[in-house]
């Protein structure tokens, strides 16, 4: 798992022209590391009450904290500053394009932390800027496999090197799927069970098929055949058929996969010679849009037999009778 190391220079390189940035140069602090995703208004801190203020946040200053500010008496104010500046703040944005008073440039720049202007509304950067903190600070990984979306459900496809990931992806974009990544998938988690995969920038939706070398998926079957990113919903190990291993039969017994500890469901596929794995991989996924549905078809079949077998009075006395 990768975790990112985020200062104020690069948030302000990466995002300058979305959040309509511009830093105040007389002010440092550009190589802070930003430890957290959170962005908040100072409130009370502003007016002198810092006994719960939340200083590892980002801060925001909307007019209302700059009206507030401008309307104190000026030694107040310097207090209140002083206090607001005595705490390990990452940085410091002022919103709607409003000009700093003197002293709160001057006393951000003695404690060496940077005031950033935008242009934005405040209600408006706060919409654009938590989105980006949170993609930021996702927890990611990369994986070896390959993705594709299969009637809208997000398939990742594991296995050893060589056994057929790509071939069986390829076979499947040929049949009307979508290819997301090959070879490399990077995983990233939004909240606390959503994974979202996608490639490399570098891939560019390429992919690499044993005998033949690389392939432009977009180039052959057009632009409808890929997307650039899906939601990992199932994960498909491809196996070497080895006939003494235990198979699942009926589906009851699900088993999982844990990726940035979010818990997938994940179908073990051996894979022999006459095999259509292209079709399993289509049946993987309308099953799981069938459960997720609310209808499962291995437990609705065991509970129809069972059912069966105890309204039938032959089978439950032989049962009763048998004694060996």
């Amino acid at each position: 798992m990768t975790t990112t190391q985020l200062t104020v220079a690069k948030l302000i390189e990466r995002t300058h022209k979305v959040l309509q940035l511009e830093h105040i140069e007389s002010t440092k602090g550009l190589d802070r590391v930003i430890e957290n995703p959170d962005v908040s208004s100072p409130g009370l801190a502003v007016a002198g009450y810092v006994e719960r203020f939340p200083a590892w946040r980002l801060q925001v200053l909307g007019e209302t904290e700059i009206m507030y500010l401008r309307s104190l008496d000026p030694a107040v104010r310097r207090r209140h500053l002083t206090t607001f500046f005595s705490f390990a703040i990452p940085c410091v944005f002022i919103t709607k394009g409003q000009l700093p008073t003197e002293d709160l440039i001057e006393l951000a720049s003695n404690a060496g932390i940077a005031l950033i202007k935008s242009k934005l509304k405040t209600n408006e950067f706060y919409t654009r800027i938590k989105p980006w903190l949170e993609e930021e600070f996702a927890p990611s990984t990369n994986l070896h496999g390959s993705l594709a979306d299969v009637f809208g459900v997000g398939l990742l496809f594991v296995g050893q090197s060589g056994i057929g990931k790509s071939e069986c992806v390829l076979d499947l974009v040929e049949r009307g799927h979508r290819l997301v990544a090959d070879d490399l998938v990077i995983a990233r988690r939004r909240g606390t069970d959503l994974l979202i995969g996608r490639g490399h920038e570098r891939q560019r939706h390429h992919m690499e098929i044993r005998g033949i070398g690389l392939v432009d998926i977009p180039s052959i079957f057009g632009v409808r055949a890929v997307r650039q990113q899906k939601r990992i919903e199932v994960v498909v190990k491809l196996e070497e058929w080895n006939q003494s291993a235990p198979v699942d039969r009926t589906g009851l017994d699900t088993e999982t996969k844990r990726i940035l500890d979010v818990e997938l469901p994940m179908a073990r596929v051996p894979l022999n010679p006459g095999k259509n794995i292209t079709v399993i991989a289509e049946v993987i996924a309308l099953n799981h849009l069938l459960k997720f549905s609310g209808v499962d078809p291995a437990a609705r079949f065991n509970e129809s037999l069972i059912g069966h077998m105890r309204k039938r009075p032959d089978v439950t006395g032989y049962l009763r009778e048998d004694n060996e």
